[in-house]
């Protein structure tokens, strides 16, 4: 995390929790609130925004309603989801959307966030090895020894790597990690021979699949894959921030939600024209049937209401605890990772 800011971190996360649900009693319609709002401008950090993983803020973006709910809003996209988390460290951001099992490494180091507003139901990953490679690949021992790709060092991808290795009776430096993005840098490093395996997100598995480059081993695209793996349901992308910033500005934490609760209903009925019409060009990666296919792949992986589900967030630290010796379970109050009453109140607002 680089060097932390200290008191951004600091306070007590029950500070979120005790206080939003007096505070939306009789909230109303809008969280604009006749120009209430806390702070005039909001930045929002994120790492790999092209990835089907934060499909909902973009939708939001481009449809305009986070302007709806009355927020000036600047989204800046990092190179990764570490540097978007020390953006929030170093006050260069005031809310992050990234992985949720995040939290309990932050937490674990005494670096307090909460999320409040979830957009995925999944980790929405899925590990494969090269057929080029590796063509006797034939279980997870085999990866002993090889170069595995993922997003960057410490994300969601290194995550589920690790679980996998784990399963085979394997430590983390019994293989080579190599960051490779999520998009063309990861294509490019897989295709050419870089790596010998890769753990990433959408389109960039989807693309190598299409073209037979690559063997898929472990699919959380499916909430039926996550079970696989992780054993049992798991959360996915979220928007968090410090119990000091939700604290001081609940209009716009509502205004936030409102808005990506809004995206994920439009994302429940949004036909092929609609999805093509709103997602920038660049996403699509050159293969807008390739798009369509994955984002079919991947509906039910979406969260329906934004809410954080108790099992979901048990088990992603379960899981986290049981490879990483940083995160003990027992030392973290898993009620002070997340808070539902903004999302319950969006939920409200924008019914099915």
């Amino acid at each position: 995390m680089g060097n932390i800011n200290r008191r951004q971190f600091s306070l007590a996360s029950s500070l979120a929790i005790g206080s939003s649900a007096g505070f939306l009693a009789g909230f109303g319609a809008s969280s604009q609130a006749q120009g209430r709002f806390e702070k005039s401008k909001t930045t929002l950090a994120v790492g790999g925004k092209a990835a089907f993983y934060y499909l909902p803020l973009t939708i939001a973006e481009q449809l305009g309603f986070f302007a709806a709910e009355g927020l000036e809003l600047e989204i800046v996209d990092y190179v990764s989801s570490i540097r978007a988390q020390q953006a929030l460290a170093n006050g260069n951001a005031d809310v992050v959307c990234g992985a949720f099992e995040h939290l309990f490494s932050l937490h674990a180091k005494q670096h307090f966030v909460q999320s409040f507003v979830a957009l995925g139901r999944a980790p929405q990953m899925a590990m494969g090895v090269s057929v080029k490679n590796m063509p006797y690949y034939k279980r997870l021992a085999d990866l002993k020894g090889k170069r595995i790709g993922i997003a960057a060092p410490g994300t969601g991808t290194n995550f589920m790597a690790n679980v996998l290795l784990q399963r085979a009776g394997l430590a983390q430096n019994d293989v080579s990690y190599i960051g490779v993005g999520t998009s063309a840098g990861a294509l490019s490093a897989f295709r050419t021979g870089q790596i010998d395996a890769i753990c990433n997100l959408e389109p960039v598995m989807s693309q190598l699949e299409q073209q037979g480059d690559i063997k898929i081993i472990a699919d959380s695209r499916t909430l039926r894959g996550t079970e696989a793996i992780f054993g049992g349901a798991m959360p996915g992308a979220c928007l968090y921030t410090t119990p000091d910033y939700i604290q001081k500005n609940k209009w716009v934490v509502q205004a936030l939600s409102n808005a990506i609760v809004r995206s994920l209903k439009w994302l429940q009925t949004a036909g092929p024209k609609d999805l093509l019409r709103n997602v920038p060009d660049v996403y699509l990666m050159g293969d807008t049937g390739l798009y369509l296919a994955t984002f079919n792949k991947l509906r039910e992986s979406i969260a329906l209401d934004g809410l954080v589900a108790e099992d979901a967030a048990k088990m992603a630290l379960k899981v986290m605890s049981s490879f990483d010796p940083n995160i003990k379970a027992e030392k973290i109050d898993i009620s002070k990772t997340y808070v539902n009453v903004f999302a319950k109140q969006s939920k409200l607002q924008f019914s099915a």
